[in-house]
């Protein structure tokens, strides 16, 4: 085990995607490469989870509870923070002394589980609305006050420079990050996505600035490798974590990491990050990705995924022909029951199909 590095800032991962979730198999499976790899957390958030989302306010069927219950159990073993994050949908248009019962209620059923980690997300959803900033504030320190984890992070609605967010949530109200600043609780983190949506890197400049808008550090969402938007769903993110990421320990307040649909394949970028946290300026892609798919597929599948990476990442399923695809899909067949091999099988087969609920990337 690894799990003695030392970071600045804890670094972990968000399953907070659209489309295909994760199965239950592999979320279990999750708390031990977490640990080997030297990963803090792990985020419960899935985007197709009702009772975390358009439906908050409804705990879980005692079967899903249950499920999230032994998954807890799991991470507490391996000794990787186990965190929930809880989209109270718009709560905000209907602000009502109700609506804030049912919070305390929803909090209280999600205290069950002792949570390390609580996240109160307010991404995707309409923000042009007057004194949204305070309503937010108030909610998350509703939560906080009732939450028994340690750690609560609070996710704006506009979580990014990136125009796209006011096209399709409404024109930011003004002084929405100041507002932070002022009176969000300094106990409580606020994730960030960077200059983008999906950003590649994140210039230490942007930070900075970014520290000094909203009177914290931020904590990184993300959105690499994640592949669930309209782009990106046709690809399968596999290369490592750049090099610019070595240099983010003590600008962060900490970095979560939103996987793709496909849990073995997402391991081969994930494996990525804590080596560039550990190794900074000595930190090599080539050589990462190298030893990562190694590691952990074996090398006939590793120099497979090499030579192939190019029409995996930067082509894609629809700039493939169909004879390509065919290709590819004889070639992986052949590694058997091979878990990442069969995830590519599978995206090439048209089983990870783009969600439309998704309206950013």
């Amino acid at each position: 085990m690894h799990t003695n590095i030392n970071y600045t800032a804890p670094v972990g991962i968000i399953e907070g995607f659209f489309g295909r979730s994760w199965s239950w198999e592999a979320r279990k499976h999750y708390a031990q490469f977490l640990a080997l790899n030297a990963y803090n957390f792990y985020i419960y958030a899935p985007k197709d989870d009702k009772n975390l989302r358009t439906q908050w306010q409804t705990d879980w069927p005692l079967e899903t509870k249950k499920s999230l219950a032994d998954l807890r159990q799991i991470y507490r073993a391996a000794n990787v923070q186990f965190g929930v994050g809880l989209s109270p949908h718009e709560i905000y248009l209907d602000n009502s002394h109700n609506q804030r019962q049912q919070l305390d209620e929803r909090i209280k059923q999600i205290n069950q589980l002792e949570p390390d980690i609580l996240c109160i997300l307010f991404d995707d959803m309409r923000g042009d609305i007057p004194g949204l900033a305070q309503i937010q504030i108030d909610i998350a320190h509703q939560a906080a006050a009732i939450s028994n984890a340690k750690k609560i992070i609070f996710c704006p609605t506009y979580y990014s420079f990136d125009p796209v967010l006011e096209r399709v949530f409404g024109t930011m109200p003004e002084g929405y990050w100041q507002t932070f600043a002022q009176k969000l609780d300094k106990n409580i983190d606020m994730f960030w996505t960077g200059e983008k949506v999906c950003s590649a890197n994140y210039p230490a400049e942007h930070l900075a600035k970014v520290t000094g808008l909203i009177g914290r550090k931020p904590f990184l969402w993300d959105n690499y490798p994640v592949n669930d938007g309209a782009v990106k769903s046709n690809l399968l993110q596999l290369r490592p974590f750049d090099q610019s990421h070595s240099q983010l320990a003590d600008k962060v307040a900490g970095h979560a990491v939103n996987p793709m649909n496909q849990p073995w394949l997402s391991q081969i970028p994930l494996a990525s990050l804590p080596i560039a946290y550990r190794e900074q300026e000595h930190y090599s892609v080539d050589i990462a990705f190298a030893r990562i798919c190694n590691n952990l597929c074996g090398d006939a599948l590793a120099k497979q995924l090499h030579q192939d990476i190019h029409q995996l990442q930067d082509l894609g399923l629809k700039k493939l022909t169909q004879q390509e695809r065919q290709t590819l899909k004889t070639t992986y067949e052949k590694f058997g029951n091979n878990p990442y091999a069969q995830e590519i099988v599978a995206w090439l087969n048209d089983e990870y199909l783009f969600d439309p609920a998704c309206l950013t990337e």
